[in-house]
């Protein structure tokens, strides 16, 4: 017996419409076996995965898929329907281990200064992608150049910075780095590095949606989980520790009924949240997703203003609130008491992902994609040129000193997150031979071992 999967699939949660995008092949050699193959414009990818208990021939239904290495899609329902054994079923591609997909085009073109900027003022940057599923770090090569070192991650979004770590919240898992500085030393080109992170382990989340995080004071992270609508943190081995959730989300259900989705921290804790809109049912946010968005002062428990147009990337910075007004393309200040808006500055793309260092604002601007999840918002509507990259403002003046413009493969950016004090870092890949060779152990193990023969 084997299954038929048929496209396109039945929206679940918030799974992009791919049926425009994908297709589905038929067929596995394995009983109660779903063989699927979603093709995309830039790869493959091939995976294996379990029918429902107990089906016959005939049966029908749906079956839940996370396509692995599928930046562009989240979870979606897939219907099926068993048929006979047949003669030949052979499959067209191995049904093994899952195929990664094609490495894309990547090129990116900056303004003149900006290497020279990032020199100055000591610090590069950490962008995340998961349109692209790339981490990027941003970096002066020492020549007033800006050089962009691209890492695979899958579905790679919030970014929390601290302590020599790094964190990344990526599909169904929370990966941790660690600057190992010993490492830089064995690094091309010798003596231009001045860290080095290597993937020490992650911690399981499930498929959670994880958006903006970051470390308190204490080193403890804090992560915000978009589907439970739900400011969360670490436990022991629970996928999640629950701490706070809006007050008027009523229940616990994985149904992304407000999209919370960003983080600002003020003295090292938790203090304001951004979400979507008010809604108490599932994916209710998007009904209003213009003008429904809302910051919340997690500490009060009072909504600071509403009417915002897909609000991201709360900051406190300067003895300033500051939030990104995504769906008109700004980066505006808040008043916490009266809860004005005043735009500080407009960009020609979606704003998501803010980071401050001395005088400067690093804001992430995305394309955004032609569909209903952007229609209807103001800058999806304007006729002028949406651009993907990081723009850098000086917020003494107001003015525009920088810009990193991604052309190609990159056109979604998630997170923008500052180096600072890091002027060229490596980020290692997870099985870059350096990282397989770089061990952690405690002081006094290494003090005992025996010295080198």
């Amino acid at each position: 017996m084997v299954l038929h999967a048929a496209f396109p699939p039945k929206r679940s949660g918030r799974s992009a419409d791919i049926s425009n995008r994908a297709s589905a092949l038929q067929l596995s050699p394995r009983p109660n076996r779903l063989s699927l193959s979603v093709k995309y414009p830039k790869g493959l990818t091939v995976a294996m995965y379990d029918a429902p208990p107990k089906t016959t021939a005939g049966d029908a239904g749906s079956i839940l898929i996370m396509p692995p290495n599928c930046p562009p899609t989240s979870n979606l329902f897939m219907s099926y329907q068993t048929l006979p054994p047949q003669n030949d079923p052979q499959p067209t591609a191995p049904a093994t281990a899952p195929v990664p997909l094609k490495d894309i085009e990547l090129e990116s073109t900056q303004t003149p200064e900006l290497g020279r900027i990032l020199g100055e003022v000591g610090v590069s940057l950490l962008v995340s992608t998961y349109q692209a599923g790339k981490l990027i770090v941003v970096r002066n090569d020492g020549e007033g150049l800006v050089n962009t070192l691209y890492r695979d991650a899958v579905k790679p979004m919030g970014i929390a910075v601290g302590n020599g770590q790094i964190a990344v919240g990526a599909m169904g898992e929370i990966l941790f780095y660690e600057n190992v500085p010993d490492n830089c030393a064995k690094l091309e080109p010798a003596g231009k590095h001045d860290a080095c992170f290597v993937q020490r382990y992650g911690h399981l989340t499930g498929d959670i949606d994880v958006h903006e995080m970051a470390f308190d004071r204490e080193g403890r992270i804090w992560f915000i989980n978009t589907r439970f609508s739900t400011l969360c943190t670490i436990h022991g081995s629970n996928s999640f520790q629950p701490v706070w959730r809006p007050p008027f989300i009523t229940g616990f259900a994985s149904e992304d009924r407000c999209h919370l989705n960003g983080l600002a921290m003020v003295d090292g804790q938790p203090r304001y949240v951004t979400a979507l809109g008010e809604s108490d049912v599932a994916r209710g946010w998007r009904d209003r997703k213009a003008d429904g968005g809302v910051l919340i002062d997690i500490v009060s428990g009072r909504t600071i203003c509403r009417g915002l147009s897909m609000p991201h990337s709360p900051r406190w910075y300067a003895g300033q609130l500051w939030v990104c007004e995504s769906g008109k393309g700004t980066l505006s200040k808040v008043n916490p008491v009266s809860g004005e808006v005043t735009p500080f500055f407009e960009f020609p793309g979606f704003t998501r992902g803010v980071d401050f260092h001395g005088p400067l604002a690093f804001v992430g601007l995305s394309q955004i994609r032609e569909s209903a999840m952007f229609s209807g918002i103001p800058i999806a509507d304007s006729a002028d040129e949406r651009i993907c990259g990081v723009w850098v403002i000086d917020i003494t003046d107001g003015s525009l000193v920088g810009i990193l413009r991604f052309t190609q493969g990159v056109e979604e950016i998630f997170a923008v997150q500052a180096l600072p004090g890091l002027h060229f870092p490596e980020l290692l890949a997870k099985y870059d031979d350096l990282a397989l060779g770089t061990y952690f152990l405690p002081k006094d193990v290494i003090l005992e071992a025996p010295p080198a023969q």
